[in-house]
């Protein structure tokens, strides 16, 4: 199989896991070339994501590493027998990669949530706040790149607005709400939107008011996007310069209880769609 250049950070998350698996049998990459019948530098070209791994050769590791996990090994096949070119392959080489591996983690979600505080979420925003918010980039973004990336945010709402919809639930702190990120018009069409989308099933948005007490939770937007097993969350922040991925469990660990807190905080939906209601209402 040919060598990558640079792979996806689906690509690399399979190599990752690999790794992990093999560091948990306890095997030197040696031992594990000797039992797969390849060279050291072939299991570690896999465990970097430049090269793929066969269906048939990953099982084998699997069952070398004792991995019993049914469940971990079949969705570490589906990533690695993947070939799906999905429509954030047309932006390879415009945008920065941070931008077509989001997209590409979203395709296969299969649950998204967002916590924010400063901006409305991505997923959320209308064509004008979005290009509001990347011409606040210092430097300023050309032209061509900042119309690049509002179509690519635009395009990346097909995982909520296609047939099989992935279920969202945002949190969204009220000062991301009042903040103008360009002229009244666009704050009021950005929050009638919100609210449009609120009423979809899949698609849940709690608010974080100024008056709740004691919340010290207000210091970095979080993102999570559910794996085909708990194993392969990913955590991460969607910004405007991209998104870092966490994906080691003690990480995830501490985000999903960070999103629960701030969850259990929140207004409930009801409260939360009136509570928008009435700022729109205000602009």
């Amino acid at each position: 199989m040919a060598k990558r250049i640079e792979p996806t950070a689906r690509q690399l998350r399979l190599a990752v896991e690999l790794r992990r698996l093999r560091d948990a049998a306890g095997l030197a990459s040696r031992e594990a070339a000797a039992l797969l019948g390849v060279t050291a530098p072939q299991i570690s070209q896999i465990e970097s994501g430049l090269a793929g791994v066969s269906e048939k050769r990953l099982r084998r590791m699997a069952a070398n590493y004792s991995c019993t996990d049914d469940g971990l090994i079949d969705a570490l096949v589906a990533m690695a027998t993947d070939r799906t070119r999905g429509w954030w392959e047309e932006y390879r080489e415009l945008l920065p990669t941070p931008f077509l591996d989001l997209a590409e983690l979203e395709h296969h979600a299969t649950y998204r949530r967002d916590v924010e505080f400063l901006f409305i979420p991505g997923l959320l925003q209308t064509e004008d706040y979005a290009r509001a918010a990347f011409s606040s980039r210092v430097p300023e973004l050309p032209e061509e790149e900042l119309e690049l990336r509002v179509r690519h945010r635009m395009q990346r709402k097909v995982v909520l607005d296609g047939p099989d919809p992935t279920p969202y639930e945002a949190i969204v702190h009220e000062a991301a709400l009042r903040i103008k990120v360009d002229d009244r018009a666009t704050a009021r069409t950005q929050l009638s939107h919100v609210l449009e989308l609120s009423e979809a099933d899949h698609i849940t948005v709690r608010v974080i008011t100024f008056e709740l007490d004691g919340f010290g939770g207000a210091w970095s937007p979080m993102m999570l996007a559910g794996g085909a097993v708990p194993r392969l969350d990913t955590a991460g922040r969607d910004v405007l310069q991209g998104t870092g991925f966490i994906d080691s469990e003690a990480q995830l660990g501490v985000l999903r209880t960070l999103f629960r807190r701030v969850e259990a905080a929140s207004l409930d939906p009801i409260r939360s769609r009136d509570f928008i209601h009435s700022l729109a209402k205000e602009l």
